[in-house]
């Protein structure tokens, strides 16, 4: 009787799980395609491809390639840093090395890339400030700004709603 070894597994599984930096991705892609008022079938239809895919995009179960991830920045009109901005520091797969394992040699000496919202590697957002982006009513909030004609008033209207506001220990801005 001869026996047989057993079958050797493929190096690539068929349904790899999404790492937190493809659902991270995802969030952001679907973040900046409700604050466009875009559905998933419109975007689909910019990139050519299905909503179906979109969704998959938008939940980290299909990982956005590097052409995709640079037509998904010109579709939705932002730099393709915008798909990083606000992600944890240490994010990253098991099957990969460690972030401070990859910043050696040249690297070290380059510049953090920092949005608006984000000072070095850490947000200037606590993770409830931050998933407040999220949520519809401020996406309807954003836009119902953003329409608002004259510069004066949209101004005007930041006033009221700050003087309705409980007062906040950490907001040194000043308008």
């Amino acid at each position: 009787m001869t026996e047989t070894a057993p079958p050797t597994p493929d190096r690539k599984s068929p349904s790899p799980r999404a790492s937190s930096v493809d659902m991270h991705v995802g969030r952001r892609i679907r973040l900046r395609r409700t604050l466009l008022g875009l559905s998933q079938e419109k975007l689909g239809e910019a990139l050519g491809i299905t909503f179906q895919q979109v969704q998959k995009y938008e939940r980290g179960a299909n990982r956005v390639g590097a052409s995709r991830l640079y037509d998904l920045a010109s579709a939705l009109d932002v730099p393709i840093s915008f798909f990083f901005d606000d992600m944890p520091a240490m994010t990253q797969a098991p099957d990969h090395h460690p972030q401070a394992a990859l910043h050696t040699g040249l690297s070290q000496n380059r510049k953090l890339f920092e949005s608006p919202f984000q000072k070095g590697t850490a947000s200037v957002f606590s993770d409830a400030e931050a998933s407040l982006f999220s949520r519809k009513e401020t996406i309807e909030l954003i836009r119902a700004y953003y329409r608002i004609p004259d510069p004066l008033v949209r101004k005007r209207v930041l006033e009221l709603v700050r003087s309705m506001a409980p007062e906040s220990t950490t907001d040194t801005s000043t308008g």
